[in-house]
């Protein structure tokens, strides 16, 4: 696989497939992560003289324009943080689209807009998505992919794009693999492993997989309450995924013939309510025994022995990942939890790589220094889906 220290760029127009999906309230951007994570690639193409042209989505729209998800303020961040102006294209490929690049000269760079406005971006349809990324290839000479987040989408400007146009992987994509290697080739252990997020059937591929490859797997997150029910125990009105309980039961089962050490909550902090996140009025939280959870409360956090018992079992790891919050961490009576779980791999030895998605927003909502992990993810999907073992189609677009 190429890098960018691999094409000569000088004059010439480089389509940077970014990932710049961030999260929106209005109009304003409450975590920047992700366009801080591609501007090292940007400004190393600027630097050498080329004009840059960068694309990403943004949410879900329905393949038709929609403003409420803009890449507008994306621009407008992208401009400050590389502390240049970045021409904005109102629309994909069109005559906007068009004309802002035409107008770019070297070492300038602009981005265009949502490209899930245009539905041929996310067609099943490989004609259909082709025709689209022949029209993305004309406004460029090169490819850049350096959306690390998107690669395991086969989306035209991921998948199809590259067939088009001499390519390389950009630098935050070289690094993601690097660190994802020592994941699953040359681990040092013992390694340990800490899942959480809402639901087990998100993590059921990386969770078998792993089974093979960790010494401990540390489980919190709305996910722990199908485990607490698969070692047949009540959950009163927590998060539950009925229908994996049996999978989950292989799991612990295999987990055991291997000598691989599941963890799971012995204490949650629990409510009678989901607590609101928006005016994070009191959650009213109360303490119980996690094989014991009233009827009527639901578990929303890890406990206090719970979090001693993770940092116990984090404190002589080598390598350790984490994808997923512990709890609710966007309320404060619901936090600490996650928090614990991040403060245990900083006073780790352990080489610490957290996943991206909610884990990395949740590294920066709670005040951490991200620099002092080794490595925080930009797309916890696309780990996830490596860890599986899977083929990602925006790596294998980038092979030479």
């Amino acid at each position: 696989m190429k890098t960018i220290d691999d094409l000569q760029v000088a004059g010439q127009r480089v389509f940077v497939r970014a990932d710049l999906n961030v999260p929106l309230d209005g109009e304003t951007i409450t975590d920047d992560g992700r366009i801080r994570a591609a501007v090292p690639t940007i400004t190393k193409l600027l630097e050498r003289g080329a004009k840059v042209i960068v694309a990403s989505h943004l949410g879900r729209p329905k393949g038709a324009p929609d403003p409420r998800f803009s890449l507008a303020p994306v621009a407008r961040r992208l401009g400050e943080l590389l502390g240049r102006q970045v021409a904005f294209a109102t629309d994909t490929v069109e005559e906007n689209a068009r004309a802002t690049v035409a107008a770019l000269g070297d070492g300038e760079v602009a981005l265009l807009e949502n490209l899930r406005f245009n539905a041929g971006e996310t067609v099943k349809d490989d004609a259909e998505r082709g025709a689209f990324a022949d029209r993305l290839a004309a406004l460029a000479d090169l490819y850049v992919g350096d959306g690390f987040g998107a690669v395991h989408r086969k989306h035209a400007s991921v998948y199809d794009l590259p067939a088009r146009l001499p390519h390389a992987a950009g630098d935050l994509i070289a690094a993601e693999l690097s660190v994802l290697k020592k994941l699953t080739e040359d681990v040092k252990r013992p390694y340990a492993v800490v899942l959480g997020g809402a639901k087990v059937s998100d993590k059921l591929g990386v969770i078998d997989h792993l089974l093979e490859k960790a010494d401990r797997i540390l489980i919190g997150g709305g996910m722990a309450y199908t485990f607490l029910k698969a070692q047949g125990h009540e959950v009163g009105g927590s998060l539950l995924q009925e229908d994996q309980v049996p999978a989950v039961q292989d799991y612990l089962r295999r987990a055991k013939a291997r000598g691989v050490e599941f963890v799971l909550p012995v204490d949650v902090v629990a409510a009678s309510e989901f607590p609101d996140l928006k005016t994070k009025a009191p959650g009213n939280p109360r303490t119980v025994q996690a094989d014991a959870i009233p009827a009527d409360l639901q578990g929303l956090d890890v406990g206090p022995e719970t979090r001693k018992l993770y940092a116990s079992k984090l404190a002589d790891a080598a390598t350790v990942f984490w994808n997923g919050p512990m709890g609710v961490f966007e309320h404060p009576d619901f936090a600490e939890g996650t928090r614990a779980v991040a403060q245990a791999l900083l006073d780790s030895p352990a080489f610490t790589v957290v996943g991206g998605g909610d884990s990395a927003a949740a590294v920066r909502i709670l005040g951490f220094d991200e620099n002092a992990f080794g490595h925080i993810s930009t797309g916890g999907g696309a780990s996830l889906e490596y860890l599986e073992g899977k083929t990602l189609p925006g790596l294998a677009a980038l092979e030479d």
